[in-house]
This record gives structure tokens, C-alpha cells and sequence, in this order.
């Protein structure tokens, strides 16, 4: 098959979703198909590249910033893209567009929904209430598109049970099939752990990083290692220093692929406490390299670890502290979730598996047709 893949967001740029759409793009390559994708152009990077076998189109933009996209940078690439699409569709036989995010994407695919069939994946942030930092106004006033979009959707794909129901709640019942996220399970090596608790997120309110930072106060003899970047950064940096624990909390920032391969290599425990959270794709990075992980006990992270990591109620740094402690005074029962969590990895979401659940509601959707 040729497939358009669109997402505004793409390697280097963007979170969760930019790795997810770059490594199942590779992966069907690998699997025989051809891989166009279409994303947001950002400062020098090349307007055309053709990386491990997928061909990328990057269309002019106002963004910002690396990490983050305001709702009318987003914008920019829609119109942008909505210029390339008609001379893409016209030069390229191409036989479905899967598309990563109901809005903003999801308008331009919706546009030329008769030209090509498309299926749309929901990542979170597009769907409304489900990230309460971001996008509530916006999610309301584009309500009405958003529903075109998704009625106009050969299929819906959803990488969490928890975010289908999000889905169907606002939008009612449709087509939706549940496929999680993938990864390519080698690409995170265990190494020597050190005494070091570990978070890999952008920084927004919901992920309840302040809480863990107040759980330190009473832990001893570990480091907490806070990777990423975003918004209530300042806040949380205001909070270290109000509560003294500059020996303990470091801030490593925006970190390259192969320095954060490093950072959960040698982290013992990993913790993201999540109040709404669609997949998490960091916790099956986290489980890959054999972190100990500890994490929230509703939205979409409890149904990833499943049965393989410490759970905790949201916004609860008392719990945080406790099950930290049950690891630290524990290390047999670390390095043993440590095992149980890589080995769930190797069992439920190799890139391989992954990719062979859409290229089969690809085919099923196209014999359809």
C-alpha cells in the first residue's frame, strides 16, 4: 500500500505523538509499504527529506517553540498543508490517509475526504476535557468541526480503552478500534541503575509532577530527575525552591533521543502520577529499560502497566512517598517490577505487533471501499 500519513507534529518537533507517528511510519516500510508523511515545517529543518525509508514533507509554519504548539501555529500548518495536499494527491497513488489528531489535522484530511479515504488517530489532547491545561475553549468553539471530522473518518483508532470512552462520550457511539502505541522494545537498554527516580514528560499541571516533588521531602538517599519542558516548568522550580530540595530535584530540560536512552537506563525507578493521561507512552519506555514504575491508578496509564507497576491515586504525594519507599526499602522487589514491566513490554507492544493491527484495518477499511 501507499499510505499519507499526516501529523503536524514530527520528529524532532512536538511530544508523544510525533515519535509514535515517526516509528510507525518506519515500521511500515519495513513491513513492505510506502510511507508519505506530511508535517509542520519549523526553522532550518528541510522543507523535503526522505529519512529510513519515509518520504517527509514539511509545510511552511509560525511555531515557536520545539517542544510546543499554540492552537493557531496549528493552524498554519492546516492551511499550509491544505495548499500541498491537491498536488500530492494528484502526483501519488496513494491508498488511504491516516491521520494523527481529530483537530487540527483531522480538518484538512476532512477536506478532501472524497478524494482519499482516511482514518483518524485520537492522541488526547484533541479530545475535549481530556487535558485540562490546554485547548478548552478552543475544543468547544471547533466542537462542530471536530464531529465532521470524525463522522467523515472511515475509522477512529484510540490507543487506550479509557480515551475510547472519552471519545464516545463526547461524540457518541462510531467506529473506534483500540490499538496502543508501539515501541521498538531494544531501543531501551537496562544498565547499571543508580539511585535515581526518574520523569520524562512536558511539563503541564496534569501530570502531576508537583506531587512527587513533595514526596521528597521525605526521601533519602535517591535523586529525582525531571526531563522535559513546558509551561508550569517555573512553577515547579518555585516549588523546589520554596520547599529547599535543590539537592534532590534536578531539571535536565528538552534532552536528545540518545541522552534520554541514558537517563532511563540507569534510573532505578520511574513515576508519572498522572491526572489525565490517554496511553503514556514514556511508561512503556520507562518499562523497556527495566524502571521500577510507579503510576497513577485511573485514566489510560493503569491500563498500560497493568498488573506490572505500583499504582497511586492522583494528586496524592503521600501515596507517591509510600510506594517510593516500598522500592527503596525493597531493592529485590524493584529490579523484579523492573522485569515484569520489560517483559509485558516484549508481549503486548513490539512496533511489529502494532503496526500489523493498522495495516490490517487499512486493508479492511480498503476492501470496503
Amino acid at each position: 500500500m501507499k499510505i499519507l500519513m499526516l501529523n503536524y507534529e514530527y520528529p524532532p518537533l512536538g511530544g508523544g505523538a510525533a515519535p509514535v507517528t515517526k516509528s510507525l511510519s518506519e515500521e511500515l516500510v519495513r513491513q513492505g509499504h510506502e510511507v508519505d508523511v506530511v508535517t509542520m515545517g519549523y526553522k532550518e529543518l528541510p522543507k523535503q527529506e526522505y529519512l529510513n525509508g519515509v518520504q517527509i514533507y514539511r509545510v511552511p509554519s509560525i511555531r515557536k517553540k520545539l517542544e510546543m504548539c499554540t492552537f493557531h501555529e496549528m493552524l498554519s500548518y492546516c492551511i499550509s498543508a491544505g495548499r500541498l495536499l491537491p498536488k500530492l494527491l494528484k502526483e501519488n497513488n496513494y491508498d488511504i490517509n491516516h491521520t494523527h489528531f481529530i483537530i487540527p489535522t483531522g480538518a484538512v484530511s476532512s477536506h478532501y475526504h472524497k478524494k482519499i479515504p482516511y482514518i483518524v488517530t485520537t492522541h488526547g489532547s484533541d479530545v475535549p476535557g481530556h487535558n485540562p491545561d490546554r485547548f478548552q475553549f478552543q475544543h468547544v468553539l471547533f466542537k462542530p468541526f471536530s464531529t465532521i471530522v470524525l463522522n467523515r473518518a472511515r475509522y477512529v483508532t484510540s490507543p487506550s480503552n479509557y480515551l475510547k470512552g472519552e471519545i464516545i462520550r463526547n461524540y457518541g457511539e462510531r467506529k473506534i478500534a483500540v490499538i496502543p502505541n508501539g515501541i521498538f522494545v531494544d531501543t531501551y537498554i537496562p544498565q547499571r541503575k543508580e539511585r535515581k527516580i526518574l520523569t520524562v514528560s512536558r511539563l503541564f499541571e496534569m501530570k502531576g509532577i508537583q506531587f512527587v516533588i513533595e514526596a521528597m521531602k521525605d526521601i533519602e538517599g535517591f535523586e529525582y530527575v525531571i526531563c522535559g519542558d513546558g509551561p508550569y516548568r517555573p512553577q515547579l522550580e518555585d516549588l523546589v525552591e520554596r520547599m529547599h530540595l535543590e539537592h534532590k530535584v534536578k531539571f535536565r530540560g528538552h534532552l536528545k533521543p540518545e541522552q534520554l536512552k541514558q537517563e532511563y537506563g540507569s534510573a532505578a525507578i520511574f513515576v508519572l502520577p498522572s491526572t489525565s493521561e490517554s496511553f503514556g507512552l514514556v511508561l512503556i519506555e520507562a518499562m523497556s529499560a527495566e524502571c521500577a514504575v510507579i503510576t497513577s491508578n485511573k485514566t489510560g496509564c493503569a491500563e498500560v502497566v497493568d498488573d506490572a507497576a505500583l499504582l497511586v491515586p492522583p494528586k496524592d504525594s503521600e501515596a507517591i512517598k509510600n510506594q517510593l519507599l516500598t522500592l527503596i526499602n525493597d531493592p529485590k522487589r524493584c529490579r523484579e517490577l523492573g522485569t515484569q514491566g520489560r517483559r509485558r513490554v516484549e508481549q503486548q507492544f513490539s512496533w511489529s505487533s502494532v503496526t500489523k493491527k493498522y495495516s490490517d484495518l487499512y486493508e479492511n477499511i480498503l476492501s470496503n471501499e
